[in-house]
């Protein structure tokens, strides 16, 4: 099997947020239709948006189970931290020692899909 692409797609009740969110974080760009927002980095589509009216957002840790979740993997965790907050996510979980060699904190974008800020 060869695959000629891969990226992840992301549920949400509304486009704009999510997609918005996520660009930004990742530096890229939008390219948006009706149903489903492409989100471009470095020329290349790297994540989608597809517009779920029923999306519920997952409850973190315990609760409605996460459908999937990403690590991005950074240098400076205080900068991470204040770029990805002022975007509009919501810390869920802080780091047990932000000052280890490794670690992860867990956020939600606009929408409550989880992912982790890691170092290490």
């Amino acid at each position: 099997m060869q695959i000629s692409r891969t990226i992840i797609v992301l549920d949400a009740a509304d486009l704009e947020p999510v997609s918005s969110f996520w660009s930004q974080l990742l530096g890229g760009s939008v390219k948006p239709d009706d149903d489903w927002h492409t989100i471009f980095v470095d020329g290349e589509p790297r994540m989608g948006v597809q517009l779920a009216p029923d999306h519920v957002p997952p409850q973190w840790p315990d609760g409605t189970p996460q459908q999937i979740h990403l690590d991005l993997y950074i240098k400076d965790l205080a900068a991470a931290h204040e770029e990805t907050m002022a975007l509009g996510a919501k810390l869920l979980q802080e780091a047990d020692d932000p000052s280890a060699v490794e670690g992860f904190q867990v956020y939600a974008d606009p929408a409550g899909h989880p992912f982790c800020l890691c170092w290490g």
